[in-house]
């Protein structure tokens, strides 16, 4: 069965039915649409072979042979988890908007389902050329979405948003055209073994770069997502920040750092120094906002910063190694690997969970100032419980999905630099310092006017949607060997193809 082409595609023309159903079965069809992918995506799961590092549920079909572009897809323990953590989202976004949203529900809602469909294939395309369809693609629904939707600086920032990253990926396409006249394929898994030489890999690795750079987004490049966030709808700022970010990481790990690994270890320093100060500089701009949603969008950027951290503090990992050392079978670097892609996927959870948070607040009061809002608890306990809850994950508690990624990351950190690990360590501390700062201010103390007064507790639907969020961000936290399973032997096999050199 093409199970990822269901839920491509699936997504894709239940996005266009909504269209056609009118503004009140949309939202029924939506959340049909929404749970019928994320039941197939499960199937990626419960039939995942976790003992082998090639492509399953592979799909192939000639597309434009006179160009040697094929629709291909297939999934490894890096893409699949995050396959399954879009179609999640995808439920919960469905759900926010039940109630929120009665300006054109229906374009609403399909945009979300559109988009959806496009992200799986993402990180489901085994082309190229097919996967740079894709990833251009999720710009148009997130345009409208921003556009829309969004607040009163939307246009602004839709078209920062667009140009920042659709011009970062002319590059990457330029990169595959010039790499695919060369192997005379567009496969990914044959780019991989491509012969390239030294000057060929610098200018592809600042093409890459300049492309998933932008979408994770790192420092200094990182400027156009605070507006992005601050004037999308929320449902738009959860997925953005769960799932659309999470293309820039996917990316390094499939096409810059094993297609091009002595580039990437040549200029890892790089890489490094810019997740560095994503992690530190980032934190104190983060403290310093009086926004709730500006503050998690640098929040997330800080927390970006750990990911991209992971991924090329493995070089620094082996040169420390010495010669002779066989890279997979040391632990750090497997480990460092897998503390990227744990924090990707527990960031997704959290990210989400934050802005939706925000997104309650906001639909009660219209106002995201961190100084309209205090006591919060004493109105709203329930609500008040996921928001302490969801700010000490954000912030790394243990026993929270947030803590696993960020601990394994700066445990591998060690193994390359003690600074590095130091400094990543900071975020530890700057991240209590604003998450708890935020709900100090916002939840505890005395009711600060009569506004705030007035508030009600969160109602079945927001139960619903924060209790999944919570459930997935405990879960992962106390038990997250599942996750760590899946993607295991992939990663070990991603190191081996990262570690070895091309020249």
């Amino acid at each position: 069965m093409p199970i990822l082409s269901l839920i491509i595609w699936l997504s894709i023309f239940g996005g266009l039915l909504t269209l056609f159903v009118g503004d009140q079965r949309c939202r029924m069809l939506a959340l049909v649409i929404s749970i019928i992918a994320f039941v197939l995506s499960l199937a990626l799961y419960f039939g995942f072979d976790s003992s082998t590092a090639e492509m399953q549920f592979v799909e192939h079909m000639a597309w434009l042979p006179s160009f040697g572009i094929n629709y291909s897809l297939g999934v490894d323990g890096i893409s699949a988890p995050l396959i399954i953590l879009t179609t999640f989202i995808n439920i919960i976004v469905v759900i926010s908007a039940w109630e929120v949203i009665q300006d054109k529900p229906a374009l609403y809602l399909a945009s979300f389902l559109i988009m959806t469909g496009f992200m799986v294939g993402v990180f489901a395309a085994t082309d190229s050329i097919l996967f740079y369809i894709f990833f251009e693609a999720t710009l148009l629904p997130m345009f409208l979405i921003i556009g829309i939707w969004g607040g009163p600086r939307r246009v602004y920032a839709t078209i920062k948003f667009f140009l920042y990253t659709f011009l970062g990926s002319v590059f990457m396409l330029v990169a595959l055209i010039y790499m695919g006249s060369k192997a005379d394929t567009f496969s990914i898994l044959a780019l991989h073994d491509l012969a390239l030489s030294a000057k060929a890999q610098t200018f592809i690795f600042f093409a890459f770069f300049v492309a998933f750079a932008v979408k994770i987004p790192m420092w200094p490049v990182h400027t156009w997502l605070p507006d992005a966030h601050v004037e999308a709808p929320t449902a738009g700022s959860a997925v953005l920040a769960a799932i659309m970010l999470k293309m820039g990481g996917y990316g390094f790990l499939r096409f810059s750092m094993p297609i091009v690994p002595d580039a990437s270890a040549q200029l890892a320093w790089l890489v490094i120094l810019f997740s560095l100060i994503a992690v530190v500089y980032i934190g104190f701009v983060a403290l310093a906002q009086s926004d709730m949603k500006k503050l998690i969008a640098y929040s997330s950027i800080s927390h970006m910063g750990f990911v991209t951290l992971g991924m090329f503090v493995i070089f620094g990992i082996v040169a420390n190694a010495g010669e002779g050392a066989v890279a997979s079978q040391d632990s750090h670097v497997v480990m460092a690997l897998e503390g990227a892609m744990v924090q990707m996927i527990s960031h997704g959870f959290i990210s989400a969970a934050m802005f939706l948070s925000v997104g309650v607040l906001y639909d009660r009061m219209h106002s995201r100032q961190i100084a309209d809002y205090g006591g919060v608890v004493n109105t709203m306990p329930l609500f008040a419980a996921f928001m302490v809850f969801f700010a000490m994950a954000n912030a790394g508690l243990p026993g929270t999905s947030g803590f696993v990624g960020e601990f394994m990351v700066i445990l591998a950190t060690f193994k390359a630099n003690f600074w590095y690990a130091f400094l990543a360590a900071s975020t530890l501390i700057l991240g209590a310092a604003y998450t708890l700062w935020m709900v100090k201010r916002v939840i505890f103390g005395d009711v600060a006017n009569d506004n705030v007064a007035q508030l009600t507790d969160i109602n079945k639907r927001e139960k619903i949607m924060l209790g999944l969020l919570a459930a997935m961000v405990l879960f992962f936290g106390l038990w997250p060997q599942p996750l760590v399973d899946m993607m295991h032997v992939t990663i070990e096999n991603l190191v081996q193809h990262v570690t070895t050199s091309k020249l």
